[in-house]
């Protein structure tokens, strides 16, 4: 029987010294064909083990709901993990952070007011125990207790920094033991302050995060954890970007540096991020710290391996630092080639506000401006309409987080979350409509959990608006927008908000990079895929098409333009542009 133990001093596999050379793969992150390349490609850096969270919005999207096959199959996952001969460590939260919507957690969860936030309160708990019972038996099944290759397991995630509710982590340390898990748990924060102690139990082998002063922070950790072996849980290499700022880098040497001060001191390490994947269709997070700020939808994260998969010179210093204290594989990875190039038209579009009933059913709502919660609606659009008796000046409590508002079909105005605007002017009377977009959920601190959409009181000259239409927006299917589409005549741009279409074609299989100079905002689709959100404010310059997206000849792509664009041209280009870095 195998077994996996924490020493007095080391990791125990088959009760031998083990040092832990992890790596993160968030597989929601990445397009399933594409797991095996990416995990075979971490052992080529010399790693033994993968690291992943486990999102907890996204396998249940509903109350009761539970997803776990195609890019959500963690079983798969973990088996291809097994395969390349590595082992595994889960972090199921239920909270994961990870710059993902919401942290991981579910907004349904949060319709009940009464509902705590990562606390012992009894609902809260009673929705985690639904989830652990639903995604735990395919971890633990796969235990290298019982032949796969899971050596340990997260409760909760950086905890220290946000609470010390010991009932609650108690409640998940019994929780998972009940689902059968039987390898080491451990607890992950910050070594700062007192995170490690209020962020752990007794029980739990404490962990740090950080990505510089190694010597400093492993001794920190020592300090509050005599025995055990050293652990970086979470070594960030990287970081991650927000729109309208440069793109982040971190010197490759540097970083290296700082990798070889921790194995020097004995220490195991899981690269944060090893590959960062990215935020397909909605679901990037955001921070807010006094100004909110949505995260983009690359992760690349300036990780080892690049967005679409591809080795950096940080991933051969890595390579060389763990080649001084452990076997390397001789095997090293390919650089990326050039892809494809070409240019493609936009031949059709569908006016969004004229098909808004291909899109979702509208409910009437009578009272104060109801939430996207209220419509259970909890990612992308929904469209607020109301009848306004007069001019003058609307003002709205905030907006979550983007607002564009029409007058009978004409554009009026935008208010932003992120500038802090709430009042906008309207010039006569008339039909108002308002395209509110949920730029991702926040990931950290006390904003976890929030509503969205226009947040009451929405008043004109002072009076409250008490009578609503709210639409949620469903464009998992854009057949039906396609059909209902017409063609567009002359020179120049498209007009939005809208949804236009091309055709084009894919003569051999590989990875593509979409970029929209000339267009605002919106999202873009191959084959109804959501690629995920573009802005013309950067960073980032180009969207990745994952290759297994795209069949041999004839490829959709769809562009959600949300203001306009002067061009009805888009460019598959030969490689990647993530935007400027702050050098």
């Amino acid at each position: 029987m195998k077994s996996f133990e924490i020493g007095q001093q080391d990791f125990l596999l088959d009760g031998e010294p083990f040092r832990i050379l992890s790596g993160a793969i968030h597989y929601f992150r990445v397009h399933p064909d594409l797991w095996e390349d990416r995990i075979h490609k971490a052992r080529l850096m010399g790693l033994n083990t993968i690291e992943t969270y486990v999102p907890w919005n996204e396998h249940c999207p509903s109350p009761g709901t539970y997803i776990g096959d195609g890019q959500l199959d963690l079983g798969r996952f973990l088996d291809l993990v097994a395969a390349e001969g590595m082992k595994a460590i889960v972090r199921p939260g239920p909270f994961i952070c990870a710059e993902w919507d919401n942290g991981g957690l579910p907004a349904w969860l949060f319709s009940d007011p009464s509902v705590g936030i990562r606390s012992s309160e009894p609902g809260y708990l009673a929705a985690v125990d639904s989830f652990f019972q639903a995604v735990l038996p395919s971890v633990a099944e796969r235990q290298v207790t019982r032949g796969g290759p899971v050596i340990m397991l997260q409760i909760e995630n950086e905890y220290g920094a946000y609470g010390k509710d010991k009932a609650y982590l108690q409640h998940l340390v019994d929780l998972v033991k009940r689902a059968g898990v039987e390898v080491p748990l451990f607890s992950c924060d910050q070594p700062f302050g007192t995170m490690i102690e209020d962020g752990s139990l007794p029980e739990l082998h404490k962990t740090g995060t950080f990505g510089s002063r190694a010597t400093e922070r492993l001794a920190f950790l020592r300090e509050h954890q005599p025995t055990g072996p050293l652990m970086c849980a979470e070594f960030w290499n990287g970081w991650f970007d927000n729109w309208g700022t440069h793109h982040h880098t971190t010197d490759a040497a540097a970083s290296a540096a700082e990798l070889d001060a921790l194995l020097a001191a004995g220490a195991s390490v899981n690269v944060y991020m090893f590959h960062g994947g990215t935020n397909f269709g909605f679901t990037n997070g955001a921070n807010d710290k006094g100004i909110y700020e949505p995260t983009i939808t690359s992760y690349d994260y300036d990780a080892p391996l690049t967005e679409d998969g591809f080795p950096t010179d940080k991933y051969f210093a890595f390579r060389d630092v763990i080649a001084k204290y452990f076997e390397v594989p001789a095997e090293t990875p390919a650089r990326r080639q050039e892809a494809p190039a070409a240019t493609v038209t936009v031949t059709s579009a569908t006016p969004l506000l004229d098909s808004l009933f291909l899109l979702g059913e509208a409910s009437r709502v009578e009272g104060s401006a109801p939430t996207t919660e209220d419509a259970g609606h909890y990612r992308g659009f929904t469209l607020y309409s109301t009848e306004l008796s007069e001019r003058g000046v609307l003002t709205v409590g905030e907006v979550r987080d983007r607002a564009q508002f029409f007058l009978d079909g004409r554009p009026v105005g935008v208010l932003s979350r992120e500038l802090g605007e709430r009042a906008i002017a309207v010039p006569s009377a008339g039909r108002l409509e308002v395209l509110v977009e949920d730029q991702g959920r926040v990931n950290y601190g006390k904003r976890i959990g929030e509503f969205k959409g226009l947040m009451a009181p929405v008043k004109l000259n002072g009076a409250e608006i008490l009578q609503w239409d709210i639409r949620p927006l469903d464009f998992g299917d854009l057949g039906a927008l396609r059909t209902a589409s017409s063609p567009i005549h002359g020179e120049g741009g498209v007009a939005g908000p809208s949804v236009s279409f091309a055709d084009f074609e894919a003569e051999g299989p590989g990875d593509r990079y979409l970029r929209l100079d000339g267009w605002t905002k919106g999202n873009a689709f191959v084959n109804g895929f959501n690629l995920g959100r573009y802005w013309s404010r950067g960073p980032q310059r180009t969207l990745y098409v994952p290759g297994p997206l795209l069949r041999p000849g004839t490829n959709e792509l769809a562009i959600l333009e949300l203001h306009g664009s002067t061009t009805r041209a888009v460019h598959f280009v030969p490689a990647p542009d993530l935007g400027p870095d702050e050098k």
